[in-house]
C-alpha cells in the first residue's frame, strides 16, 4: 500500500477513537453543574459502565488497534530479550499489561489509594522496560 493511504487509515481511525471518546465524555452525568465522574453512564444497565471503567475499555482498544496496525505495516520476527524467551510485540504488550496490573494491586495493598498517579508511572516505566529489554 501507498503512504498516502495508510496515512487515511491512520487518520480514520484515529478520527473514530476521538469520536468515541467524545461520546464517553458526553455521557458522563452531570449533577447540578459538576461532572459525576463516578456515576453510571447507562441508568439502570446490567453493568455500571462508569466513566474510568469506560475508558479502561477503550485504551485497550487503543492499544489492540495500534498493534494490529504496527503488525501489518511493520511484520517483526520474534527477538529474544533479558527473559530468553522470543517475544513478539504482542507478548511483550501483554507481559505490559499483566505486570501492571500487579504493580497496581501491589500499590493498592501497600499504600492504599492516595497518590494512585505512583502505580499508573510505575506501570509506565514497566512497560517502557518491558519494550526495550524483554
Amino acid at each position: 500500500m501507498t503512504a498516502t493511504r495508510w496515512n487515511t487509515i491512520y487518520a480514520g481511525l484515529g478520527l473514530l477513537m476521538a469520536v468515541i471518546l467524545a461520546l464517553l465524555l458526553w455521557a458522563v452525568p452531570v449533577e447540578d453543574g459538576i461532572r459525576e465522574w463516578t456515576g453510571q453512564l447507562i441508568p439502570g444497565f446490567w453493568m455500571a459502565w462508569t466513566f474510568p471503567v469506560a475508558l479502561f475499555f477503550w485504551i485497550i482498544a487503543d492499544l489492540l488497534i495500534i498493534m494490529t496496525l504496527l503488525a501489518v505495516r511493520y511484520p517483526e520476527t520474534p527477538r529474544v530479550g533479558i527473559l530468553r524467551i522470543e517475544t513478539t510485540r504482542g507478548d511483550r504488550l501483554f507481559i505490559s499489561l499483566l505486570g501492571s496490573a500487579f504493580i497496581h494491586l501491589g500499590w493498592l495493598f501497600v499504600i492504599g489509594t492516595t497518590l494512585f498517579w505512583g502505580a499508573l508511572i510505575l506501570s509506565l516505566v514497566y512497560a517502557a522496560a518491558v519494550f526495550r529489554w524483554v
